[in-house]
């Protein structure tokens, strides 16, 4: 056969299967058919055709010029419906998630791999301590201890007469006030673990093919399996290509186990410490030995919840059904038995005992603080001698972009956190500000809180600089594309207007490759200021209007200006929160709008933090790669392409690296407006760095990406031409497609950016040529013939 006669394609029709990517698509727009009809799936993600495509295997004489079009509608996993938008509440959770999976490419260093993600599991950890300490602020400190022992803040609250200690009822004691309050904490964790435990199985439950390339053998965990160095040479799947990567439901329910556990011990300590402090100065030495049993008991509780989490990672080698049943069982139980028993310790009763000042126990928000920012340094520390053994010039921030991820959901955490905080000690103080005295009639929340708003100003201030420095950068930017613009569509009398707007637009569009440094710049100048709000509270010992008040009258006024506008804006923040996931409630744009949000941050199953919203990925990747399996061996082998656009081209490729090999043979990869790249192998350089893609191109038979210079998101996968396989990338589509007017298009084009791929000729064109690439399906024999 000459090298110019066309491949023979027999065997039928092939398929494309098209995937949608953020803020997701109806069937019938992906389709272009108002008529589609469900092929398989359900009300979460679903295969579509057209309704005259439906029974297109009967009749392949109509399709020997085109595939037959699927798509598959994966939008309602993160958008479905309202309830899905109070995930808004768990962003601190899922932002700590995304930092486990941006740690640099490992090379020969298993322990520092594994220290990585030990490090990530404990500032998740502490988030979850976090939450569950701002629950007890709010309930036990400023309700229960503070206000109810208030006789001014309960007069104008029938609500919490019955607390009162001016009532001298059974529940006054603080104790006893103390323990009822104890069950709104509670009652969180305990409202935590139950919907993480009902999104596995919605979401992440589902089994993907194992395939030929399942690899057997001894368990190993993630951190163990990266490259070696030593003469021990092992064939390794790609980490996005094992059996077991999109199936963690072992360590998820291990993590879940742990979570909850250092949930309701935080609970515990908040009310037993409290009573142990009391016994420590009075008289009965009985509840004296019993309150440091107790404490001695919670802090080996804890120790065991650190075990827990420090001990295994992910394994992906092979699905792990699997689970430790002894974590997973007993270790929730016994931390909830033991705040049982601190209930009934502090509600023993102790007539002399009064609730003056806060709580005791507020320098708990101090320690996590220091914790948090210790965990960050470290993750930083381990992250530059990986990125030093594999160095990626495209990395974001050189490898630190897991640390300051990680610093930006302790920001998250603080700012919900305290927020909450601060708005109810407002409500309770009436007409005072907390913590500094004067017509308030209670102290308020820790002085931490009021330190950490009073920086948030100081920190709006100095982003303003790097602000201006970028809107200037993106004006001389777009001032300098446009004469390429013009050269771009060698316009014999360009305009001057329609230049500007496309070079603007071009302009704008490549902020996206300097968003890792805002995000460097905040994470760190966060990191600065949170650490001198805390020295700033430990040395006071007061709120920063107090502590400056014999200072220079400029300095005490800008110390109350800060200290009263933070707290304005940290609770704004939080209300915002609350408002917004409100609205999405209520109305579909705004939740398609938020759903985008979890499009990107959801993608990634739950390695760190098993609170945080459920992977969708888990359920779409399998989704996709049975349908391709299912195809290809249906009809024997014939072609397959999948199409996929934005978030969508990620899915795709995901899906294409767990098919069996026979299956990837039969299969080509078409991606248009692909963040691979650009963000994910950016931001997440183990899993989609150079050399990841580069193994993606060497195992799917044929690849082509589309791109255009005005898209934000997406942009070319950097793959050159190499040996048998062409360059990945086609040269950047025209957009807009014209420059100004002309007989075949009358009326100005628009600059589409990120949208409408398919509309542009080039895309029909190298959907057939990847077809024409992919070798013939070879028939399936007969059963019973002869050999």
């Amino acid at each position: 056969m000459s090298p110019g006669t066309p491949v023979p394609h027999g065997g039928g029709p092939a398929l494309e299967l098209l995937v949608h990517g953020v803020g997701g698509a109806t069937p019938q727009d992906m389709l272009g058919d108002p008529r589609t009809v469900r092929i398989t799936g359900d009300e979460k993600a679903a295969v579509f055709r057209r309704t005259e495509d439906a029974e297109a295997e009967l009749h392949p004489e109509r399709y020997q010029d085109r595939p037959i079009p699927e798509a598959y509608c994966w939008s309602n996993l993160t958008s479905g419906n309202g309830a899905r938008a109070l995930w808004l509440l768990l962003l601190p959770f899922m932002v700590v998630n995304l930092a486990h999976w941006m740690r640099p490419r490992a090379k020969g260093r298993r322990g520092t791999t594994r220290l990585y993600g030990v490090l990530v599991r404990f500032v998740a950890l502490s988030l979850t301590v976090l939450l569950t300490a701002a629950a007890c602020e709010v309930a036990l400190d400023l309700v229960a201890w503070q206000c109810a022992g208030s006789p001014a803040c309960t007069r104008d609250r029938s609500w919490l007469g019955f607390l009162s200690s001016a009532q001298h009822g059974w529940w006054s004691q603080p104790g006893r006030r103390l323990s009822l309050a104890a069950v709104v904490p509670a009652a969180l964790v305990g409202l935590l673990w139950y919907l993480s435990n009902r999104t596995w199985s919605a979401y992440e439950s589902q089994r993907p093919p194992t395939g030929e390339d399942a690899l057997e053998g001894d368990e190993a965990t993630e951190e163990d399996e990266e490259e070696t160095e030593g003469p021990k040479k092992e064939t390794v799947r790609p980490a996005l290509g094992r059996p077991g990567f999109w199936y963690g439901r072992r360590l998820v329910a291990r993590l879940r186990a742990a979570h909850t556990a250092a949930g309701f011990l935080t609970v515990a300590a908040a009310v037993a410490g409290a009573a142990a402090r009391h016994d420590r100065g009075a008289a009965g030495a009985l509840l004296e030995v019993c309150g440091r049993l107790l404490e001695a008991t919670l802090l080996v509780g804890g120790l065991a919840v650190v075990w827990v989490v420090f001990r295994r990672g992910r394994s992906e080698k092979r699905l792990d059904a699997r689970l430790d049943r002894a974590a997973v069982r007993y270790l929730p139980g016994a931390a909830l038995a033991l705040l049982g028993l601190s209930v009934l310790y502090a509600s023993w009763s102790r007539p002399g005992w009064v609730s003056t000042a806060t709580l005791p126990g507020d320098v708990t928000f101090r320690v996590i603080a220091l914790a948090q920012g210790a965990l960050v340094i470290a993750l930083a520390v381990a992250a530059c001698l990986l990125h030093r053994r594999a160095r990626h010039v495209r990395a974001a921030l050189a490898g630190l972009g897991g640390p300051a991820v990680a610093m930006l959901a302790c920001a998250l955490g603080g700012v919900m956190t305290g927020g909450v905080a601060q708005r109810v000690a407002d409500w309770l103080d009436g007409p005072g500000t907390p913590g500094m005295g004067g017509e308030g009639s209670i102290p308020g929340p820790p002085v931490l809180l009021s330190w950490q708003a009073s920086v948030i100003p100081v920190l709006l201030i100095a982003l303003l600089v790097p602000a201006v420095i970028l809107a200037v950068r993106t004006w001389l930017a777009a001032r300098r594309l446009a004469e390429p613009v013009e050269a771009d569509y060698a316009e014999g009398r360009p305009d001057a207007v329609r230049t500007r707007r496309i070079a603007g637009t071009r302009a704008r569009a490549a902020l996206t490759d300097v968003a890792p440094w805002i995000v460097g710049i905040v994470s760190g100048a966060t990191l600065l200021l949170g650490a001198g709000a805390v020295a700033g509270a430990w040395v006071s010992g007061e709120v920063p209007g107090k502590a400056f008040g014999d200072s220079h009258d400029f300095v005490e006024s800008a110390a109350e200006a800060a200290q009263a506008i933070g707290s304005w804006l940290i609770g704004f923040g939080f209300i915002l929160f609350v408002t917004w996931g409100r609205r999405a409630y209520r109305d579909a744009s705004a939740r398609r709008t938020i759903g985008i949000l979890w499009d990107v941050g959801t993608f990634w199953p739950r390695a760190a933090h098993p609170f945080a919203p459920p992977c969708y990925a888990e359920r779409a990747v399998p989704d996709l790669t049975w349908r391709m399996c299912t195809w290809t061996a249906e009809t024997g082998g014939r072609r397959l392409v999948i199409s996929g656009h934005s978030q969508g081209s990620v899915l795709a490729a995901a899906a294409v690296w767990q098919l069996p090999a026979a299956t990837r043979r039969r299969v080509a990869l078409l991606t248009y407006g692909s963040p691979l790249e650009r963000l994910y192998g950016r931001w997440f350089p183990a899993y989609f760095g150079p050399v990841a893609l580069s193994e993606l191109r060497s195992e799917v038979h044929c690849w082509r990406n589309l791109w255009r210079r005005t898209d934000p998101i997406g942009g070319p996968v950097k793959i050159p031409a190499e040996g048998d396989h062409p360059e990945v990338d086609r040269d950047a589509l025209k957009d807009p497609v014209v420059y100004g007017r002309s007989a075949r298009h009358p009326l100005p084009e628009p600059i589409l950016g990120h949208s409408e791929y398919q509309a542009d000729p080039a895309f029909a064109a190298e959907r057939r040529e990847l077809l024409d690439r992919l070798s013939p399906g070879v028939p399936r024999q007969a059963r019973g013939g002869s050999g």
